[in-house]
């Protein structure tokens, strides 16, 4: 049965067109059950729920209303898309608060049936203008990967101001386990012109390894933050271009729509 725990390793990203771009960093990420995070945050003096401490979950990080559950909130944004969430467990991937400081890139709920078979995932992606687009990937979208999930869609929310809206996303998953690897791919006009690679081992929801964890990483959300201002800092001095934001009302919340029967990558 699955449980909460900690996963460390590494993030990769890889930009392929109009210029040559690569970097990889370290960092970990939780994996929470969402119906117990006040009790799991209980687990060492340095943590705290809803409350400024080295390290702490706080509600207000996430999509929706924080007086309600996260469940609660998952529920409501799943039916105004058109989705059923499966009954089991729903466990969140995501970076906490650190010091006071928050920003996810992006936030990984898996949901789980009954009988702990992982049924669909949802993709909570953020920017750095403060915007948030939650990305519902279901079994309708699902493409054949053996024991991986896959999923092909289109990307309808800006990011990056180096990548353009109306890109075609492949996502794939590896069931959560002693290992978890996520992959993000980017095509424009069925080219790939970027891929991102989560690569992540398992260590328990304890004192000692998040006290590890803590300890190699006391800051981890203001190194994300900083890396993406770095990263594009060299982008620029490669003379990519810029992508100007579209301003509100740029895209449609809406259920992730599937590309079509012809689609394909060249």
């Amino acid at each position: 049965m699955m449980e909460s725990g900690i996963y460390t390793g590494t993030l990769r990203h890889r930009r392929f067109h109009p210029a040559r771009h690569e970097f990889t960093y370290p960092l970990f990420m939780v994996f929470l059950d969402v119906d117990r995070l006040p009790e799991l945050m209980k687990v060492s003096p340095l943590a705290a729920y809803n409350r400024r401490n080295w390290v702490s979950y706080q509600e207000r990080d996430h999509f929706g209303d924080p007086a309600k559950t996260l469940r609660e909130r998952l529920a409501r944004d799943a039916h105004q898309k058109g989705v059923v969430i499966p009954e089991g467990r729903i466990f969140l991937l995501t970076h906490l608060r650190y010091l006071g400081y928050n920003f996810n890139p992006v936030s990984f709920f898996y949901c789980y049936d009954r009988e702990d078979r992982l049924q669909m995932i949802m993709a909570e992606v953020k920017n750095t203008f403060g915007e948030t687009e939650n990305y519902w990937l279901t079994p309708r979208i699902e493409q054949p990967a053996n024991d991986n999930k896959k999923y092909r869609f289109l990307k309808t929310f800006h990011v990056s101001p180096f990548m353009k809206l109306g890109q075609e996303y492949e996502w794939t998953f590896t069931p959560p386990g002693a290992r978890l690897i996520t992959q993000s791919v980017s095509y424009e006009d069925r080219r790939e012109i970027f891929d991102s690679t989560l690569t992540l081992e398992r260590r328990e929801w304890s004192r000692a390894e998040l006290h590890r964890a803590l300890i190699r990483f006391p800051w981890m959300t203001a190194k994300v933050i900083t890396a993406i201002h770095w990263q594009a800092l060299q982008l620029r001095r490669k003379r990519v271009p810029v992508v100007r934001h579209p301003g509100a009302g740029h895209f449609e919340r809406a259920t992730v729509q599937p590309l079509g029967a012809s689609w394909r990558a060249e």
